[in-house]
């Protein structure tokens, strides 16, 4: 996807932006951390890192403007400051925010959390956004690529299973990646659902998108192309270059089936 073999995608989550109930008041500390996070992931080795607004709960279904605003300048800080390509996800599912921050900031790819999938969650009932954010896709070029969840940690699916999530995402939506989750943020996957996904549509790019580290990548990369690791990377709250080296080196080694 990045024309490597398997990729790790560093997650560099935000501390609280403005709009947030959280927020300090100094933007300079928020871009000087994601700038902190960015460059550590990529002397590490990640392949590309994803800015996130991780500080901002609780989240709301789709951010407000200073809050899109302030991704966008904290997403073209870290474009200018790294070589590897820089993506945008906004919690908790506004991916035509995060397409039009990656269009404008220099973004190469977004992270949708319900594409085709109607969850439950913490904001309430959350309906997929394919056709909203394909139709300003094909407005903006179609140079963004569109990481789509399927069946997304911290939420209830409602709908069709696993396997006719993934199919829908590609054949009757436009993805580009499919990730695949476990129950909530640093919790890996069973093994059997990214297996699934991968025999369910075998042409397309599966990520593993939550609780990747060393010991249990092997296992999980079986049937994944990558990984998108944020937790496991930080050390006292920070991103550290030699955690990222390490989940690095067991997503690359691993073998696939």
């Amino acid at each position: 996807m990045f024309g490597v073999g398997r990729v790790l995608i560093a997650v560099v989550h935000l501390p609280p932006l403005p709009g947030s109930p959280l927020y300090g008041g100094d933007f300079s500390e928020v871009l000087d951390s994601a700038l902190r996070d960015a460059l550590a992931a990529e002397e590490g080795g990640a392949d590309a890192v994803l800015v996130e607004n991780f500080g901002d709960r609780p989240y709301p279904k789709r951010a407000p403007p200073e809050t899109v605003a302030a991704m966008a300048v904290a997403v073209r800080e870290v474009a200018g400051a790294v070589s590897i390509p820089v993506g945008v996800n906004v919690l908790r599912n506004d991916p035509v925010a995060a397409l039009a921050v990656a269009h404008a900031a220099g973004g190469r790819f977004i992270r949708c959390n319900a594409y085709v999938d109607t969850i439950v969650a913490d904001q309430g009932v959350i309906e997929p956004a394919a056709w909203e954010l394909e139709l300003v896709r094909s407005r903006l070029g179609r140079s963004v690529l569109v990481l789509a969840d399927v069946h997304v940690k911290h939420a209830v699916t409602l709908g069709p299973p696993l396997e006719e999530s993934a199919r829908s995402a590609v054949e009757r939506g436009m993805a580009d990646a499919l990730i695949v989750t476990g129950p909530g943020t640093g919790r890996p996957p069973d093994p059997e659902r990214v297996r699934r996904v991968r025999e369910a549509v075998p042409s397309a790019p599966v990520l593993v998108g939550s609780g990747v580290t060393p010991e249990n990548a092997a296992l999980l990369m079986r049937w994944a192309d990558g990984a998108i690791v944020g937790t496991y990377l930080k050390r006292e709250g920070r991103v550290d270059p030699e955690r990222v080296r390490r989940v690095a080196e067991a997503v690359r080694g691993s073998r696939r089936s």
